[in-house]
């Protein structure tokens, strides 16, 4: 399904070159959810960021193949990657409350990728409206209707991240990634998401990239685990080898 090789990353602080992400090879299958886990500025979001299409900063550079489905997300044009962005790549970002418009109800934020396709969906304003309460309600939003209709400084940082959730799912994405989405979140909260998450993949075989630095919720989620630091994968494996039986030190020391 996806296929990730030779990545690299780049980014240059006073002319001089940094490498984010270097030679970083992994592949997620179909139905399959791959937590990638490491400290903070191991790489692990930006090499996220870049399999959604969204690094698009002038001072980075990157190399590699990032293949979904036989298309090169890297070296492909503009266009192809927003056509890719919600249909077949869905993305969770770390903090809801940043990530939403203050200003903006929930209910036209989880529209918003319907919305940017309704003419070639055909979609009416009823149908943007009852998919998102639809899908909503399916990531354990159970009160879609009143949360619809309320600002995100009205409902909890859990209903929140839900509403983010399905506000990446809309459009029933291949793919859906997750970075950092239980951070904030507190020890309740993350189980519900990871329910959420886990029920998304057991009835409907959406995969998902899990980005964490939290290793039981990764444990708890994850089918395999890629281990990062500094830029670089230093092991992968099932969740139960690299829990049970790590071999490079670096892991154990995450995991011990």
């Amino acid at each position: 399904m996806l296929t990730v090789k030779d990545l690299k990353i780049e980014f240059f602080d006073h002319d001089l070159p940094e490498v984010a992400v270097k030679d970083v090879d992994f592949t997620i299958k179909d139905g399959e959810i791959l937590g990638i886990v490491g400290e903070s500025g191991s790489g692990k979001s930006m090499t996220a960021m870049a399999i959604a299409g969204l690094l698009n900063r002038k001072d980075l550079t990157k190399s590699g193949v990032i293949d979904l489905d036989g298309t090169d997300i890297l070296n492909s044009p503009r266009s192809k990657i927003r056509e890719i962005q919600g249909n077949e790549i869905g993305f969770v970002f770390q903090d809801p409350l940043n990530s939403m418009n203050p200003v903006l109800k929930v209910g036209p934020q989880v529209e918003e990728a319907m919305r940017i396709r309704k003419k070639e969906l055909g979609l009416s304003k009823e149908d943007m409206k009852n998919r998102a309460i639809e899908v909503m309600k399916s990531v354990g939003l159970d009160d879609a209707e009143r949360i619809y209709e309320s600002y995100p400084h009205q409902i909890s940082g859990g209903q929140r991240q839900r509403a983010m959730i399905a506000a990446a799912l809309v459009l029933k994405p291949k793919l859906l990634i997750c970075d950092e989405p239980t951070t904030a979140l507190d020890v309740t909260v993350q189980k519900r998401i990871i329910d959420v998450l886990k029920e998304l993949n057991e009835k409907t075989g959406t995969s998902i990239l899990f980005i964490s630095h939290d290793l039981s919720v990764i444990k708890a989620l994850c089918d395999r685990v890629v281990v990062m630091k500094d830029g670089l994968v230093v092991e992968e494996g099932s969740v139960k080898d690299i829990f049970e039986n790590p071999s490079k030190e670096y892991t154990k020391q995450l995991i011990f």
